[in-house]
């Protein structure tokens, strides 16, 4: 049976990606693990998504290396370079989660290091390799059965988290459905599942989901969708508030914090509509492809803080209606409440009671009916590259649906 279905019921799932291990100074929120993962479980959450650090785990599991920080204005993560040592920090902190009944799920965001080990990934088949190390190093800690499912990259392939993958001209940023990326996806997975068949393995994606065309692209090797979903992706919002992802200019943030509430409190039912129509582009593509959605990322704003003129209030009542209308749809077998449900988001953790009520609405929910694991529609993916290369469309798809709507 796939890990997803085993509790009967869908999971409340968090991200904590590389915050878990890069934000262990005092006041950091994870400086104590298990006293995070205590509230974790008061929240009522089952599992939680984080960083593996694959690329640095197979070159050298006890060396410490220095992170290169993605950004200095959001909080996910370290704002500065910061050392971390990633073995054997990931065993204890999955025997941690074990020890609460906490599941884990395992992902990648490929975060930098001043040997930019990341750039040495030329194939489907060298980022295969980095992962089936990792899990080697868990089987042998019989840590395995506490492995929910393995994301091979976030947000594949946008070049913030891919740099590796070399897109043909003309794609955008994030677009999966190029032949390239599909083969990329297709070989690699085929690798890891020879060696781990019981584990479900899938790449998560932010763009290139709200074409119609999208929903009929072969993704049947992968056991799962993840799509994130954020109101701000596929509607006007981020151009009226003029935030443009600045990752190291207060500009974006200082837009925010001036425009962003009163402009979703002008007309909230505007804003919930634009996010009911991308929850139901899910719905559609799941039914289409026969899988199974699972989200760690959502609902309403894609980067937000504590902060003067950041009021939490209006991010938490718009993802609330999100979770709600997501559990109704019954093709979820995980759903986050928010990607910032991690303590250094101290307005949000801090309302234990609302991330309680969420997640017994997200237990309470049905499950969808488990997958085949055979593709069931006609796609574009007719004949992967040959074994580590990439191979030349012959078309790249339209950018419609599109926008590289950038996601954490």
């Amino acid at each position: 049976m796939n890990r997803l279905f085993r509790s009967g019921r869908p999971l409340a799932i968090t991200m904590w990606d590389f915050s878990w291990l890069e934000r262990r100074w005092p006041g950091a929120g994870y400086e104590d693990w298990a006293v995070a993962l205590d509230e974790l479980v008061a929240r009522g959450y089952d599992a939680v998504r984080i960083d593996a650090y694959p690329h640095l785990l197979a070159v050298d599991p006890a060396r410490t290396w220095e992170i290169i920080p993605p950004w200095d204005q959001s909080l996910w993560g370290a704002q500065t370079r910061v050392d971390i040592q990633v073995w054997p920090a990931l065993r204890d902190f999955i025997r941690l989660c074990a020890a609460r009944g906490v599941q884990v799920a395992l992902s990648t965001w490929f975060q930098d290091d001043a040997t930019h080990q990341r750039e040495s990934l030329a194939s489907a088949r060298a980022h295969a390799g980095i992962w089936l190390r990792t899990l080697e190093l868990l089987e042998q800690e019989n840590l395995l059965e506490h492995v929910l499912y393995v994301d091979l990259c976030n947000e594949w392939p946008f070049p913030h988290w891919a740099p590796f993958f070399h897109r043909p001209a003309g794609a955008a940023p994030g677009d999966w459905r190029i032949p390239a990326s599909l083969a990329w996806m297709q070989e690699s997975v085929a690798l890891v599942r020879a060696r781990y068949p019981d584990l479900p393995f899938t790449y998560s994606f932010s763009d290139c989901l709200d074409d119609p065309a999208s929903h009929t692209i072969d993704v049947g090797f992968l056991d799962f969708l993840e799509p994130h979903c954020w109101m701000t992706s596929m509607t006007e919002f981020y151009a009226r508030v003029d935030y443009n992802f600045e990752r190291f200019d207060p500009k974006g943030y200082r837009n925010v914090a001036d425009r962003a509430e009163r402009l979703y409190r002008s007309d909230p039912d505007h804003w919930k509509a634009g996010l009911a129509a991308i929850i139901d582009r899910r719905v559609a593509w799941s039914l289409a492809q026969n899988k199974p959605l699972v989200t760690t990322e959502g609902w309403s704003i894609v980067d937000y803080k504590d902060g003067p003129r950041l009021p939490w209030h209006w991010v938490m009542e718009l993802n609330a209606w999100a979770v709600e209308r997501v559990s109704r749809t019954g093709r979820w077998a995980a759903i986050c409440t928010s990607n910032f449900a991690g303590p250094q988001f101290h307005g949000m953790w801090r309302d234990v009671a609302w991330h309680q009520r969420l997640n017994g609405i997200i237990k309470s929910g049905n499950l969808p009916s488990p997958p085949l694991h055979s593709p069931t529609h006609p796609g574009a993916l007719r004949h992967p590259s040959p074994e580590g290369t990439q191979s030349t469309p012959a078309e790249i798809p339209s950018r419609e649906g599109c926008p590289s709507g950038r996601g954490v």
